[in-house]
């Protein structure tokens, strides 16, 4: 398997479907702009979401993937066949219950979660109704990942990459030509979220039988050693939560502020985790099932350069990709989302957001190719510490940023510290216990990306200087320009690279399938 081109099949995949979800928000920013439906909304939606990155895509993913991949290795298929049905079984009932609580709940969780709504009857009770539609999500986009796992252990990447796009179809087609048909059209964005969990939970079932895995669910918690992977679970969900419970507790500071901050605050997320969902999420989806083999081959020397290769690909991309949205942040927000009821206010206000979410979007991507190196080797404890520490201190510093009434943004910066410390002691721990091994060349990489960095920034500089304004013009218009700056961004980048004799075969590397 050449990991270049796996990554890069996966990345475009990845690309098409944070493109479309960026039509996606473009669209409900234009419809609905900011106000109170729309805070309502992302509350509601942030819950069940919150829950399918730390519980589906993340803890469960980063267990169950060791664990089939242990039975795949001994060479059995009907065991693993029996196995994946008994987790099926199991899923399908924790999952039945959990959603079953997540609604009758339902005005609890939003009080728990967005204080500052009370102050607004109309805007908690909608953010109640929105959450009790939305929440079974939660069921369906966790079978999802399950195959996920499966088809990532099967080396199928790129089917499990494309199922997002049909939850991103979903909503547009709701929100353009069915909102008319509730009574409050800010309901058609719920309704959506479970029609396209739906939609992605068959789509990948349906794969299953390509690989001789589609199963009925079974239920034998003998097997499952339950009570053991309730506790590797659990670890697990502590282990990959810091950001996610950073972000949501940010969420429930943001109801406090004026009205407004919440989706001030989910634009810049949505923004950030564009270049993350593209390099990180598609790094990770490679790193866990590659690890875990080499892992079960006892082959450290290429677990560690493994770990070597996807910290050298984020590196030569992160940094370009920090500066570019660092520099063109209002340009971007502006093209993107100010038309309709989504001001230039609002514009300001999530640059700000933006900008502090950018100082860690390289220690966003580390985290998932750092994180894999400790799953794969089935430790679950070391990230969970980890995660507690990184948790205290960002509540730690949205305290003192808080009082020093820097708003969202101090909530983003707080993020983006304790990113960066969580980053630091993962590395810290997998070179202190020799589990990872740098190999050669890194200062050298180093400072040719810097200085093509550098290069890049002051073109950067330079091109802005000459534009017109963004806010002028069509949206066709307005697009073009933003996606020749990108273009342009990119040559000066690449061009830098290949004056400073960086060529891009260093980072070919193969794996035996």
């Amino acid at each position: 398997m050449n990991l270049i081109r796996s990554l890069i099949n996966i990345s475009i995949i990845t690309f098409l479907s944070r493109t479309l979800s960026f039509v996606r928000d473009f669209i409900v920013a234009y419809i609905f702009g900011v106000s109170i439906s729309t805070d309502a909304f992302f509350i509601a939606f942030k819950i069940p979401n919150l829950l399918k990155r730390i519980c589906a895509e993340g803890a469960f993913l980063q267990i169950i993937i060791p664990l089939l991949v242990g039975y795949k290795q001994k060479g059995k298929h009907h065991t693993t066949k029996y196995f994946f049905s008994c987790v099926l079984g199991f899923m399908i009932v924790t999952l039945f219950f959990m959603t079953l609580i997540g609604i009758c709940l339902s005005a609890v969780i939003i009080f728990l979660t967005a204080p500052g709504f009370l102050k607004q009857p109309k805007e908690f009770a909608l953010a109640v109704e929105l959450l009790r539609i939305t929440f079974p999500y939660v069921f369906f986009v966790s079978l999802s990942a399950l195959t996920t796992a499966v088809l990532n252990i099967w080396g199928y990447f790129v089917i499990p990459v494309f199922s997002p796009i049909l939850l991103n179809i979903s909503m547009i087609l709701f929100v353009v030509f069915l909102n008319k048909f509730f009574s409050m059209p800010i309901l058609s964005l719920g309704w959506s979220v479970i029609f396209g969990g739906i939609l992605q939970f068959l789509y990948q079932f349906l794969f299953l039988s390509k690989i001789d895995m589609f199963v009925m669910p079974k239920i034998n918690f003998k097997i499952l050693n339950i009570s053991s992977l309730i506790t590797k679970v659990g670890m697990g969900i502590i282990g990959v939560s810091a950001n996610h419970i950073s972000l949501f507790i940010n969420g429930i500071l943001a109801s406090l502020f004026i009205s407004g901050s919440v989706s001030w605050m989910y634009y810049a997320d949505r923004l950030v985790e564009f270049p993350v969902g593209i390099l990180g999420i598609s790094l990770g989806t490679i790193l866990l099932s590659l690890l875990t083999k080499s892992i079960a081959e006892k082959n450290m020397k290429e677990f560690s350069q493994l770990l070597d290769w996807g910290l050298r690909i984020t590196i030569i991309i992160g940094i370009p990709s920090t500066i570019v949205i660092f520099i063109l942040s209002r340009p971007i927000i502006t093209v993107l989302f100010q038309y309709g009821k989504f001001t230039r206010f609002d514009t300001l206000m999530t640059e700000q957001s933006l900008l502090g979410y950018s100082i860690g979007l390289i220690a966003f991507i580390l985290i998932k190719v750092l994180s894999p190196g400790f799953y794969a080797r089935q430790d679950t404890k070391t990230p969970m510490i980890i995660s507690i520490i990184t948790i205290i201190v960002t509540q730690v510093l949205n305290t003192i940023l808080f009082f020093v009434s820097l708003g969202q943004l101090g909530l983003s910066l707080s993020i983006s510290f304790s990113s960066w410390l969580n980053v630091i002691l993962l590395y810290w721990y997998l070179y202190k216990n020799k589990i990872f091994v740098p190999q050669s060349g890194w200062l050298r990489l180093f400072v040719k990306v810097i200085i093509a960095s550098y290069i890049l920034s002051v073109a950067l500089f330079f091109i802005l200087n000459i534009m017109p304004p963004w806010d002028t013009g069509s949206v066709i218009y307005k697009l073009f320009r933003l996606f020749l700056l990108f273009l342009f961004s990119t040559i000066v980048y690449l061009i830098a690279l290949f004056i400073l004799r960086f060529r891009w075969n260093q980072l070919n590397f193969k794996v035996s399938n």
